[in-house]
C-alpha cells in the first residue's frame, strides 16, 4: 500500500508541476483546473488505482478532495493527502 501512495503521490506533484507550468501567464489561475487534472491524471491514477474512474468523476473528485484538504490537512502536502485518500477509497 504504501508504494501505491508513494507512486500516486509523485503522479499528482508531477501534475501539479505541469499545471503550474502551463498556466504560468496567468500564476496558476485556472477556474476549470478540475477538468485539467483529470485530464491530466486519467490514464495514469486508473492503472495505478486499478480503477475505471471517467474524466467527470475524476474532476468531481478532485473537488472533493480540495475541499477536505483546506478543511482538514494543511499541515500535509496535498499531493501526499489526496494519494491516501484515494487508496483507501479505491485501494
Amino acid at each position: 500500500m504504501h508504494d501505491r501512495i508513494s507512486a500516486i503521490t509523485a503522479l499528482l506533484r508531477q501534475s501539479g508541476q505541469a499545471h503550474h507550468q502551463a498556466f504560468l501567464a496567468t500564476d496558476g489561475d485556472d477556474p476549470e483546473w478540475p477538468t485539467w487534472y483529470a485530464d491530466y491524471l486519467l490514464d495514469d491514477l486508473n492503472a495505478l488505482l486499478d480503477s475505471q474512474l471517467k474524466r467527470e468523476q475524476l474532476a468531481d473528485l478532485l473537488v472533493e478532495l480540495d475541499r477536505s484538504y483546506r478543511r482538514e490537512a494543511r499541515d500535509k502536502e496535498w499531493p501526499l493527502f489526496y494519494a491516501e485518500i484515494l487508496v483507501a477509497r479505491f485501494g
